[in-house]
């Protein structure tokens, strides 16, 4: 059995029975039931619930059992192939992730510093002087990402199109004025993965005026991203130590501002 999820949370009280029913088929034919066909009511998030308790996303992580139907656990109802892309990256995104990817396990030095010979780098190359600045004025991610662009589209002889900013919410800002780039909101990429491809930077918007960012690898089924991202971790917390290659995005993430594409600039 297959559906197309449609581009929103299912839950109790839904409107769209045919949706519903479409959902109850999948759990009848997974064992759980019975239904008021057509109707999400208590006794049918019960049975997502128990669902959810029972199986894993498409990558193998658990379900939240919250009895909602969201991306994760209709794609474990629905199972699906990896989306594919709806239009290729540049050449410009492609170098960047070759250059990206050799940087994964680069660390700060010492850790907690904001600090380390590469990491110095990352810095300098939006103009902040590692030397004499505070250690939250060093924050890098965004760095990182535009170092990663600045030296792909020098090797390919071009002048690095992304705005020179540390800040991810100043990118993203600023990415309007950029001629050929293209912003992607989280609630037009959660409806259609066909829009996320490698290559894209990822904007994180965290409250408070901060943020955080890197680049999207690529997309696998369910809505969850592979990612290479500076000033990060592999435990979850948000105390950065270095250039970690993740699985920890999703489409869902409520902290998702967008994408910026430059596949065109």
């Amino acid at each position: 059995m297959s559906a197309t999820f449609p581009g929103r949370v299912i839950r109790r009280g839904e409107r769209d029975a045919g949706v519903v029913r479409t959902l109850q088929a999948a759990l009848a034919q997974a064992g759980y039931g019975p239904f008021h066909e057509g109707v999400f009511d208590a006794a049918m998030a019960a049975a997502v619930r128990r669902f959810q308790a029972q199986h894993v996303d498409v990558s193998g992580h658990a379900l939240l059992i919250d009895g909602e139907v969201g991306s994760f656990t209709w794609a474990a109802l629905f199972p699906q192939p990896l989306p594919t892309p709806a239009s290729a990256p540049s050449t410009l995104m492609l170098q960047t992730l070759a250059i990206a990817g050799s940087q994964v396990g680069q660390m700060e030095l010492p850790p907690l510093s904001n600090r380390g010979p590469q990491v110095d780098e990352y810095l300098r190359a939006v103009g902040i002087d590692p030397e004499h600045s505070s250690a939250d004025g060093r924050n890098w991610c965004m760095a990182f990402v535009y170092w990663a662009f600045e030296t792909a589209s020098r090797t390919l002889g071009d002048a690095c199109p992304l705005p020179k900013s540390a800040g991810c919410l100043d990118h993203w800002n600023r990415a309007t004025r950029v001629p050929g780039a293209r912003r992607i909101a989280r609630a037009a990429a959660y409806a259609d993965a066909s829009l996320v491809k490698p290559g894209l930077v990822f904007i994180l918007d965290l409250g408070a005026g901060h943020g955080h960012a890197g680049i999207v690898e690529r997309a696998m089924a369910g809505g969850r991203l592979v990612t290479i991202e500076g000033n990060t971790n592999i435990d979850g917390s948000r105390t950065g130590v270095g250039v970690f290659r993740l699985q920890r995005r999703k489409l869902a993430d409520r902290s998702l501002k967008g994408f910026v594409d430059y596949s065109a600039a």
